[in-house]
């Protein structure tokens, strides 16, 4: 596994998950997902897909209130919602999170897995999350089937995303800042590139009108060439 951060999971928020659960299954022909009651906590329900060892979610709120549910409020509809990082050392992440003057919002500590929400306004663009999981190879989030090993899976993965804000390169820079990266400027965009991981993400001026969110995620042995959208995402190969 790698020795550096990972993109290792990419949440979609919809008002109906289960209609967007279909639409990616139908496009993608990707098996049944795992529903995770945990999610409860937050006023959710969810599904997620294994793709290769990585992972695509769908939350949905069901009570009034959430976290979530404000957010589809303010992108006008389903949207990108979250970016979930895998990294070999949570304590130095977290220290350098603390240091960086950045919210944590939620936190949990399992045997196993372990996860840290950051405050949306500190990183803008997304929720971002730093998670630690052990064997590093396993993924609680996704399942019994992904719990202390993983299962056997196709190749390919989440290699990216793009994510539209106000300000690029300041959006950059703090992610990874909290990454424990470096961001490159690429003209009115930036890149942070998960050397290790072989992944890249891109930030661009905000465009769509609907202001900060995730609007693109690239998938590597997934076949989408020409690339479809769904719930207000591009998903396109890589």
């Amino acid at each position: 596994m790698p020795t550096g951060p990972r993109l290792r999971q990419v949440a979609l928020v919809a008002a109906d998950g289960e209609r967007v659960a279909s639409a990616l299954r139908e496009a993608f022909g990707w098996g049944e997902p795992f529903h995770d009651p945990g999610v409860g906590h937050f006023g959710l329900a969810n599904s997620v897909f294994a793709v290769g060892d990585t992972f695509v979610e769908v939350v949905t709120p069901v009570r009034p209130g959430t976290t979530a549910g404000r957010y589809l409020g303010r992108r006008g509809g389903d949207s990108g919602y979250m970016a979930i990082f895998q990294v070999p050392d949570l304590a130095a992440a977290r220290r350098r999170v603390a240091a960086a003057g950045v919210r944590v919002v939620w936190s949990a500590d399992l045997g196993d897995v372990a996860g840290t929400h950051l405050h949306p306004k500190d990183v803008p663009g997304a929720l971002v999350s730093l998670d630690w999981a052990d064997p590093p190879e396993s993924w609680r989030w996704a399942g019994p089937a992904w719990t202390a090993k993983a299962p056997p899976h196709d190749p390919g993965g989440i290699s990216g995303v793009t994510v539209e804000v106000d300000d690029p390169g300041s959006a950059a820079a703090r992610w990874a800042t909290v990454l424990g990266l470096e961001a490159v400027s690429d003209g009115p965009a930036a890149t942070v590139r998960l050397v290790v991981a072989d992944q890249l993400l891109r930030f661009e001026p905000a465009a769509t009108g609907r202001g900060e969110g995730i609007v693109e995620v690239r998938l590597s042995g997934v076949p989408v060439s020409a690339g479809v959208e769904i719930a207000g995402v591009r998903f396109v190969g890589s």
